[in-house]
């Protein structure tokens, strides 16, 4: 994915949306990053990429809300 790339997991059933944001996430190359788009601000997801990924990942709050949150995730430099 390049910076571009949008992952829209709105249309997604809630138990599929971690692992797929996960999956992203792993297949990133160091240094890219892609942006989330979900219907409630992902902030759970933020404490889970922080308690098994700490410092490996970065997180930046594009819009956040009332319709929509976007938040660019990307992989660290360094991972």
């Amino acid at each position: 994915m390049s910076d571009s790339e949008n992952l829209d997991v709105r249309q997604l059933i809630p138990m599929k949306r971690h692992s797929t944001i996960f999956s992203t996430w792993q297949n990133l190359a160091p240094g890219k990053s892609f942006v989330l788009i979900n219907d409630h601000d992902p902030k759970p997801l933020y404490y889970q990429f922080d308690a098994e990924h700490h410092g490996k990942f970065t997180w930046d709050y594009i819009e956040s809300g009332p319709e929509a949150w976007r938040v660019r995730i990307g992989k660290a430099a360094t991972a």
